[in-house]
């Protein structure tokens, strides 16, 4: 038996703003752009990971009135969970992604658990954590 991740959904505010950040940005390429009546869902993905896509969509897309009124509320206080890429040259991806207006909330340093990272807020307030191992 074998399993693996397919899809993390990102809520975004508006898909169109995020998906700047995210394409241009980190460089996820747009895999997928399904309308459904008043919303859409878009999937990226990395080159680098074929099998794994992040589907980015509005908190009331597909969701109830009050479960979309509640994600949104949390995705306004910045109360969702982060999410973390990890790349191989953290100061061109850091550069890269502060080029699109990112709030930047860290700089690259290098943590003392081991990796160099940096950190910044998506156009919808959503914290990014992007990351790269240690050179040995």
């Amino acid at each position: 038996m074998t399993i693996a991740l397919q899809y993390c959904h990102i809520s975004v505010n508006d898909v169109d703003e995020s998906l700047a950040f995210y394409r241009d940005g980190l460089g996820l390429e747009v895999r997928n752009d399904v309308p459904s009546g008043e919303f859409r869902w878009v999937t990226l993905g990395s080159p680098d990971q074929p099998g794994v896509e992040i589907v980015i969509s509005t908190p009331h897309a597909g969701r109830s009135q009050e479960d979309g009124d509640a994600l949104q509320e949390l995705l306004v206080k910045g109360a969702l969970p982060m999410i973390i890429f990890r790349t191989d040259d953290l100061d061109a991806t850091f550069e890269r992604v502060r080029a699109t207006g990112a709030e930047v909330l860290q700089e690259p340093i290098d943590q003392p658990w081991g990796p160099r990272d940096c950190a910044f807020r998506d156009p919808s307030g959503n914290m990014l954590r992007i990351s790269q191992e240690p050179k040995a």
